[in-house]
């Protein structure tokens, strides 16, 4: 996801990127407080991770809200996201509630299991003052459970589709022959731009289902129904999502990798000739110095014969969470509020330093966000990106939403090597109910 308007610094950007799309962002907690001492009333605690993205974005935050709070304090606990989730765990299943701090970060596609597998442990802020009108529906939907906002949403993992424009022109292609597509006309497109210079228009990594899912998404479509249950056999918008993965790799517009590094270079060696990802994927790119000026974004392809299917998804994301254990949950709301959830300042102050993308609307008018980008050839892709974030449809990301992701990856590397996609299908939903318990 992934993030304006002025260079991003590349090492603390690609750092905070990889944090963002589901990295622990490694280290051990650490901080100004120790977990368990005495708390100030004017004073908070956070637990985050990444120093150079989210952990900064809070200090910025912190300066923000002293400006009219002089006395406030915050602690932020450098937590990687494993610990968080441990710790969330056990306090929870231990009613040790205490041990938790007043805020958390949580990652977009866990909040809802956390919710609903442990819901005194967190504070709902439906009402609480927080303007959720101000966040993209697809954004807030990841922290909303049985109708109850839990989640203040931060950074944005809108997908983008990312090209060399260069490569393109080879072809006899620019950015506009690939803006508003869908996955026909780019395979189609791809198919010519790969005979004609020898490049794929895209990579991903073999055990990820990322571009299935980012399909999935575009179109509204979900591994689950509304009442938490896999939703899998006889779901038309999966089955294209998968048939459409199968075909752009046979042909050879997408090519398959085994690592993160191996899908990085991809881009930065110019071996393929474009990406579709979150848009924290743009620090990747920008490490690639002497690319500058030869990328392009523009919104992603949509599935063909899907009713509902669009041009926009998601890959990414966190928000943070206000516990129920809270010393001072008036306090962290306010916080919250006037910062994350009601400061273009803060945005626009973090932005050229980690690259944090946001995911607040009013954002979109800030000249900060709206300035050119030379990397992409000089358009104002910050302000772009967050209106492809206002255009994402919702999904249900159910409790188990990583066990059948997980399923989705194992049935589409059978697949690439002949499998019946039907036969698949059924025995990804039968993985999932079996980890229910069905």
């Amino acid at each position: 996801m992934k993030k304006k308007i002025v260079p991003v610094l590349l090492a603390g950007v690609l750092a905070a990127s990889l944090a963002a799309c589901g990295n622990s962002g490694g280290g051990q907690a650490s901080g100004d407080k120790k977990e368990g001492g005495a708390q100030a009333a004017n004073e908070l605690t956070v637990w985050c991770w990444d120093p150079a993205f989210n952990m900064y974005a809070m200090e910025e935050a912190a300066k923000i809200y002293q400006k009219d709070h002089p006395d406030f304090k915050l602690n932020v606990v450098e937590t990687p996201w494993d610990d968080i989730q441990t710790k969330l765990t056990t306090a929870a299943t231990s009613g040790n509630l205490d041990s938790l701090p007043d805020i958390f970060l949580m990652q977009d596609n866990a909040f809802q299991k956390n919710v609903l597998s442990y819901p005194d442990a967190f504070n709902d802020l439906t009402g609480s003052g927080v303007d959720f009108t101000k966040f993209p529906d697809a954004k807030t939907a990841y922290s909303v459970a049985d109708g109850k906002n839990y989640g203040v949403p931060f950074d944005n993992g809108a997908a983008v589709a990312a090209y060399r424009t260069d490569i393109l022109e080879e072809a006899g292609y620019t950015i506009e022959d690939l803006t508003d597509i869908t996955w026909s006309q780019y395979q189609t497109i791809g198919e010519d731009v790969l005979a004609k210079t020898g490049k794929p228009l895209l990579s991903g990594r073999a055990d990820e289902p990322d571009i299935v899912m980012m399909m999935l998404q575009s179109a509204g479509g979900s591994l689950f129904d509304k009442e938490g249950n896999p939703s899998m056999v006889g779901n038309e918008t999966l089955k294209k999502a998968m048939e459409t993965y199968i075909s752009l790799v046979k042909s050879g517009v997408l090519v398959e990798v085994n690592s993160w590094d191996q899908y990085v270079g991809s881009m930065t060696t110019s071996t393929v000739a474009g990406t579709v990802n979150g848009c924290w994927i743009m620090a990747s790119i920008q490490t690639a110095e002497d690319q500058s000026g030869k990328w392009a974004i523009t919104n992603i392809p949509k599935l063909d014969g899907i009713d509902g299917a669009t041009n926009f998804s998601n890959n990414g994301g966190s928000s943070w969470a206000v516990t129920s254990s809270s010393k001072n949950p008036e306090l962290a709301v306010d916080f919250l509020s006037k910062t994350f959830a009601g400061s273009t300042e803060l945005y626009e102050t973090i932005l050229p330093k980690s690259g944090a993308l946001s995911t607040y609307l009013p954002a979109a008018e800030s000249k900060v966000y709206g300035e050119p980008q030379e990397f992409f050839g000089g358009a104002p892709v910050y302000a772009l990106i967050t209106d492809f974030a206002s255009k994402i449809p919702s999904n249900n990301t159910g409790v188990y939403y990583y066990e059948a992701r997980g399923a989705v990856a194992t049935a589409i590397t059978r697949m690439v090597s002949g499998a019946d996609i039907d036969g698949e299908i059924k025995t990804a939903e039968d993985t999932v109910n079996f980890a229910m318990g069905k």
